[in-house]
């Protein structure tokens, strides 16, 4: 039990940690950088928190006989039938989770939802003013870093370690939301502004909740870890325009 809940809540510390110590970096350049930290840093900021989540799991499994890709279920035979599952899971968790989010913003803005979006997804005052080389690196970093490591780091905690563990020790659904509660958490680093952490809050615990139900039906973890991977792609992907757009604007 130590380690199916230590694991999480450990991971959930240190995103915290090292997001703000990113956050407190940038201020040394930028003093009016809000809080929390934009979600660009926040994912460049990731490495050190992955790389320690993996090796601390692979030690672990070490002394079982176990390897990391037997936790993930992972099979160079069927890695085609695991993305064509991955890609239907993407679909199944992306319309609750887009719904959460428009739930969240209707109750918060009403009427003003949409307009309301423009500023809570993105705010333009939020974006740290560092020089153009500064931003390559992070988002150079961002790309190369964040959807590889941190999609299958996120997935073997909380579900393949917490979920999985807890399961034979709870009820089956407290062994999906305890996990799911914690991977909610962890998000309020990833906001974008902070009008964006209760939105985010709420929807990656929908994403946490139906990701367990997937793991607990399926039975295998690499397709959800490839649905997770292609999100993380795509909300990383984008970073690679910030040094282009900081770069005209300094022309």
């Amino acid at each position: 039990m130590t380690w199916t809940i230590g694991l999480p809540v450990l991971r959930v510390v240190l995103v915290g940690l090292t997001c703000t110590s990113a956050w407190l970096l940038t201020r040394t350049v930028d003093g009016a950088v809000p809080f929390p930290p934009p979600s660009l840093l926040a994912c460049a900021a990731m490495l050190p928190v992955n790389i320690l989540c993996l090796a601390l799991i692979a030690r672990r499994l070490r002394g079982t006989g176990r390897r990391l890709r037997d936790l993930m279920d992972f099979s160079a035979r069927r890695l085609g039938v695991d993305v064509l599952w991955g890609l239907v899971w993407l679909v199944v968790l992306y319309l609750p989770f887009t719904a959460t989010i428009m739930l969240v913003v209707w109750l918060q803005h009403g009427a003003d939802m949409f307009a309301a979006m423009e500023t809570i997804f993105f705010d333009p005052a939020a974006v740290p003013q560092l020089p153009p080389l500064a931003w390559t690196v992070i988002a150079v970093v961002a790309v190369l870093t964040f959807a590889p490591l941190n999609a299958p780091a996120e997935e073997l905690v909380y579900r393949g370690i917490s979920q999985r563990g807890l399961a034979e020790r709870v009820p089956v659904w407290a062994a999906i939301v305890i996990p799911s509660s914690l991977f909610a958490l962890q998000h309020i680093w990833y906001a974008p502004t902070p009008d964006a952490v209760s939105v985010f809050v709420a929807a990656f615990f929908v994403w946490g909740v139906v990701s367990g139900i997937i793991y607990r039906l399926h039975g295998r973890l690499i397709p959800i870890i490839v649905a997770h991977f292609l999100v993380d792609l795509v909300m990383s992907l984008p970073a690679l325009m910030i040094p282009f757009f900081v770069f005209t604007e300094g022309a």
